[in-house]
């Protein structure tokens, strides 16, 4: 991926950034659970290989999908509602919808306590 594409890829994403932070409630794509209230997550720019959501059936390896911008949650009690998976890796740990449990919607990282939810995976609803 080019430096312009990474432009690119930002500027999809600019309608939903004000003041370097969430413009909109954050929802669950599946369900009408409510992740994360407005304003309560920072855009960052951080690449991260988060697994797809669907795993083809009898794969061995995970499949996994290079994101790069992401919400992060420096307190996981700023979320209304999310799950956390067991650590896969290193202190990591995969962010999922406490409701219906899709995910991978982003990871934690338990050394910095702060969550990370990609915007891609998510919804965004301008507050009612």
């Amino acid at each position: 991926m080019t430096d312009d594409n990474k432009i690119d890829v930002k500027n999809n994403f600019n309608h939903l950034i004000t003041e370097e932070k969430n413009k909109h409630t954050v929802y669950c794509t599946k369900c009408p659970s409510k992740i994360l209230s407005s304003t309560m997550g920072k855009h960052l720019r951080i690449e991260f290989n988060l697994p797809h959501m669907s795993q083809k059936k009898n794969c061995e390896a995970v499949e996994c999908e290079l994101l790069a911008d992401y919400w992060m949650v420096p307190d996981m009690y700023m979320f209304d509602n999310i799950g956390f998976s067991k650590t896969v890796e290193s202190g990591i740990k995969y962010l999922i919808c406490a409701d219906c449990e899709i995910g991978p919607i982003g990871w934690y990282d338990d050394k910095t306590k702060q969550s990370y939810v990609a915007l891609s995976r998510v919804k965004h609803s301008e507050d009612s």
